[in-house]
């Protein structure tokens, strides 16, 4: 393989996402499913001789290390031990705490180009497993389709979705994952259902009330869609979608 590779990291929205319980490991039991959309963060990889990982991203302010990119690369690298390392160039499109997935997907895309790029040629499997190590979200981007989530994020089932058009409206607020899941009126019991049941029109995102009562910008960016449809909140949020035709 080439000593350097480009690659686009898409984000996604959650077409739906239910909240089934919560595990004595504190993670939670959800259902989703991912649908991967046309914005994107760039990356580039540089293989380097030298064993070590080197994050370059102009656009972000928090310490490299502090990165889940970063953090995907150190893993492998750790869980299959090489001589290799690398440059990592980041251009990033996708606002970070909006429900887009986007620091998850640097992680999965992080995880297929050093993957080949190392030589490591590991099998998906074991690739999802340490995705599963890093996040919730970062499996389907280690997957790179559009799937049914189950678990915690990681029982995946690819599935094709008829092609639709999507308005995503940020409303420039942060929204704190871990601060939504721990919040004590997320609701946590929602019925589990089958793929064979989905439909946008009987199916929810648990986080959307919650994220209404707690941000007024996301609420304000519901009303605003309100007009044109039934919009809807993406993961824990900021961002809301609407489908248009």
């Amino acid at each position: 393989m080439s000593l350097k590779v480009r690659l686009v990291s898409p984000a996604k929205i959650n077409l739906f996402l239910h909240i089934l319980g919560q595990n004595p490991n504190g993670y939670h039991e959800l259902q989703t499913i991912f649908q991967l959309i046309n914005w994107y963060d760039k990356l580039e990889f540089e293989k380097t001789q030298d064993g070590k990982i080197e994050l370059i991203s102009p656009s972000t302010s928090f310490p490299p290390e502090e990165n889940l990119i970063y953090k995907a690369a150190l893993l492998l690298q750790k869980k299959y031990p090489s001589s290799f390392g690398c440059k990592i160039f980041l251009e990033k499109n996708i606002p970070i705490g909006a429900g887009l997935g986007g620091g998850s997907s640097n992680a999965g895309i992080t995880l297929r180009a050093l993957n080949e790029l190392w030589d490591i040629n590991t099998n998906e499997k074991e690739l999802l497993e340490i995705a599963t190590q890093l996040g919730a979200d970062v499996p389907v981007f280690t997957l790179n389709h559009s799937a049914w989530a189950e678990g915690i994020g990681e029982n995946l089932t690819p599935i094709k979705l008829a092609k639709q058009f999507y308005l995503v409206l940020y409303p420039n607020v942060f929204i704190n994952t871990k601060k939504m899941f721990d919040h004590i009126d997320l609701k946590r019991n929602t019925k589990k259902i089958k793929l064979a049941e989905y439909s946008f029109e009987t199916t929810h995102n648990d986080f959307q009330n919650l994220a209404l009562d707690l941000y007024p910008e996301v609420k304000e960016a519901f009303n605003w869609l309100k007009q044109f449809g039934t919009p809807r909140l993406s993961g824990s949020g900021s961002s809301m979608f609407l489908a248009v035709k």
